[in-house]
């Protein structure tokens, strides 16, 4: 029966990706939308695709700060195998973050500290929602005056209270004890609550490196730059014009609207946000379609890139 629920989730957002595209293109004329793509700057499509290459090196150099202030240190192959087989099934698993599953389980593995790397994968995840979120509320505080949509405004507060609930949750000293009590007055024997539970104690463990937490945190705001950056890059090669803020201000948005597992890689959710979004901006649908599908195609490139680092460096590891 698991398995049959298994089978059906994913059969579901394989048909909400599906159905969310098949409703897009009977919107959208497939001849106008290749006319948009061949009329783009190549050079700056292409200056945008290398600059999309440097948000994933500064991703695995934040991790592996993560990793070596918990006391894992392993070789640079296999950080980077198991950072690119996260890649790579980050984009063809359910939701945005089936890769993490498995940077996880290499990495527990090999290092024998499978609560401990569990640990760095959730908190290189918080990271980067926070670092999201800083460039948003950035955004939002600096466009105040330019911004009238009142869906965005009230979709960046919401999702900075609920970081502020999993920050306080986690770090605060009265909750965070709250939460573990809780969990040990549960039921003992389960293995998933206690798991949790360690993996929790680690995160908690975090706040002695405040260094370290600091640079972690400046390695996401400079992350987290680089999506409103090249996709800005991408719209401005299709010889659009918008202010930059916008980008700053949207794409974090999309993003965390992808981390929801409804789709496979967020395909199909990515497009319609980044539709509905960039509409009250005055972009076509045509052009923000174009412009999230290009998008898109960057990130199939890399996740090819990490599936094929992946499967050629299966002889250096066991998962």
């Amino acid at each position: 029966m698991p398995t049959l629920k298994k089978i059906g989730v994913i059969v579901l957002r394989i048909s909400i990706s599906l159905l969310l595209l098949v409703f897009l293109f009977n919107q959208i004329k497939p001849g106008s939308l290749l006319e948009i793509i061949k009329g783009a700057e190549k050079p700056l499509l292409f200056l945008s695709f290398l600059v999309t290459f440097l948000g994933y090196y500064f991703c695995y150099l934040r991790w592996k700060m993560l990793l070596e202030t918990s006391g894992i240190f392993l070789s640079r192959k296999r950080l980077v195998s198991a950072f690119s087989g996260g890649i790579f099934f980050n984009t063809f698993l359910p939701s945005t973050i089936g890769g993490d599953f498995v940077r996880s389980a290499d990495i527990g593995y090999h290092s024998k500290k499978t609560s401990t790397a569990v640990a760095t994968v959730l908190l290189d995840r918080l990271s980067g929602f926070t670092g999201m979120m800083i460039v948003a509320l950035s955004a939002l505080i600096l466009g105040a005056g330019s911004i009238k949509d009142n869906i965005v405004i009230v979709s960046v507060w919401i999702l900075s209270g609920i970081l502020l609930a999993v920050l306080l949750l986690t770090f605060n000293d009265h909750l965070s004890r709250m939460l573990v009590n809780l969990l040990r007055l549960r039921r003992p024997g389960g293995k998933i609550r206690a798991g949790f539970l360690s993996v929790l104690l680690q995160m908690r463990d975090f706040k002695r490196h405040k260094p370290v937490i600091l640079k972690n945190l400046l390695f996401s705001v400079v992350i987290q730059m680089v999506g409103p950056v090249t996709t800005c890059m991408i719209a401005y090669s299709f010889h659009l014009q918008v202010n930059m803020l916008y980008f700053f201000l949207f794409v974090p948005i999309i993003s965390a609207i992808t981390l929801l597992p409804i789709s496979i890689g967020g395909l199909g959710v990515r497009d319609y946000a980044t539709i509905l979004l960039f509409a009250g901006v005055g972009i076509s649908k045509h052009s923000a379609f174009a412009i999230s599908l290009l998008g898109f195609v960057f990130i199939l490139v890399y996740a090819g890139i990490g599936g094929l680092i992946y499967v050629l460096t299966l002889h250096h590891r066991r998962v």
